[in-house]
């Protein structure tokens, strides 16, 4: 049997290993793409009425999978193993039953995708095209990174410590696992609580969120948080993979080295009230009190202050913020209630956190379209 001839690469793909070639940002009049499209099924954004619940139900849950998800057996025979290795006086290599015998700890910790908002920035980063739904909240159970790091012993001149997952692809044509790194002073940071997670919201992870081990990191993007953990490499110098170096970077230009993307932005997303129109999701209410509730939640500081306007910004009014005090990285509740008129209306909803950062009213952009925290409004129309 006569062989296909080979199909020659498109002009516009990079060979492997080139990573000069940057994001490509959308035309003027470019719409979504298929392959965008075909992103977007993969991973889906967390349904805004779902916020009413504390902890995001597993399925709920914004998902974000960089290349497949691994195929993890939990048979009998089937063994996964974490090494932890590099700078360390005792390697170690165990599986997720030896974790599960460890002290345990579990975290209630808002996770948000940094690419969250992408899709309504002009000109349009093209990648997975996020409007505002990449986020969720659950309690994550699993093994403080500090205590596996302080058991593996960690040397003098330690400097990262690198995780790398089982998710393997091409990515601006490099090959690669997906792998990302925390400073050792980041890594055991007693106020943000590093984990190895096993569980989460008190049962296995699924799959989709990394199943059977991941990192997470609260109060940092999602990025941080490597699924599918394979491997804790300590290392002597600044880890510069592509995930670190290249992808997750602040750039106005393409030729810049940019800053790293790290903590989450402030941000308030608000329950939508009424019911919505199938196509536009517009809201509808009717004339009367409306209640008004959401969460909010940052990776600077807890948040302190959510403020709503439904007068097209001219005003704004302070909402009820309930927050949780041993849950620094779990979103807060807010609530405030409208008294609608007839009419269309737009409301904006905008948090502050203790740091002192508030959303803004115009999106923050940057090549990637990472961190765009602009407010959330809502369109809404008041029945006569």
């Amino acid at each position: 049997m006569e062989q296909a001839e080979p199909r020659p690469r498109p002009e516009h793909a990079p060979a492997l290993g080139d990573v000069s070639a940057p994001g490509r940002l959308a035309g003027p009049d470019e719409g979504i793409s298929g392959a965008e499209l075909a992103l977007a099924t993969r991973n889906h954004g967390l349904p805004l009425e779902a916020l009413r619940h504390d902890t995001t139900p597993p399925g709920l849950h914004y998902v974000l999978v960089h290349y497949d998800i691994p195929y993890a057996p939990d048979g009998p025979g089937d063994r996964w193993t974490l090494t932890v290795e590099g700078l360390v006086d005792r390697p170690l290599t165990l599986d997720p039953a030896a974790l599960r015998e460890r002290p345990a700890v579990t975290h209630r910790v808002t996770l948000e995708c940094a690419g969250n908002g992408r899709a309504r920035l002009a000109p349009r980063p093209v990648s997975q095209p996020w409007l505002t739904e990449a986020v969720g909240t659950a309690d994550w159970t699993g093994v403080p990174l500090a205590d596996l790091l302080a058991e593996a012993g960690v040397r003098p001149g330690a400097v990262d410590v690198v995780a790398t997952g089982a998710d393997h692809g091409v990515e601006r044509g490099v090959e690669q696992d997906y792998a990302r790194s925390l400073s050792v002073a980041a890594a055991t940071d007693p106020a943000r609580g590093v984990l190895v997670a096993y569980a989460m919201n008190g049962a296995p992870l699924p799959p989709q969120h990394g199943r059977p081990l991941r990192l997470v990191v609260p109060g940092w993007y999602g990025m941080a948080s490597v699924k599918w953990l394979r491997t804790l490499t300590v290392t002597d110098t600044p880890f510069t993979g592509f995930q670190q170096t290249v992808a997750y970077r602040y750039r106005q230009a393409s030729g810049e080295p940019g800053d790293p993307v790290t903590l989450i932005a402030p941000r308030a997303l608000m329950v939508p009230p009424g019911f919505p129109d199938f196509m536009t999701r517009t809201r509808v209410v009717r004339p009367g009190p409306v209640p008004l509730t959401g969460r909010a939640w940052s990776g600077h500081a807890p948040v302190a202050r959510v403020e709503v306007s439904w007068d097209g910004e001219r005003t704004w009014t302070d909402a009820e913020v309930t927050a949780d005090p041993v849950r620094p990285w779990a979103w807060a509740a807010w609530h405030v209630t409208w008294h609608a008129r007839p009419g269309p209306y737009t409301l904006t909803v905008r948090a502050t956190d203790g740091a002192g950062h508030t959303q803004p009213l115009t999106a923050p952009w940057n090549r990637g379209g990472f961190g765009n925290n602009l407010v959330q409004r809502v369109e809404l129309l008041c029945l006569a």
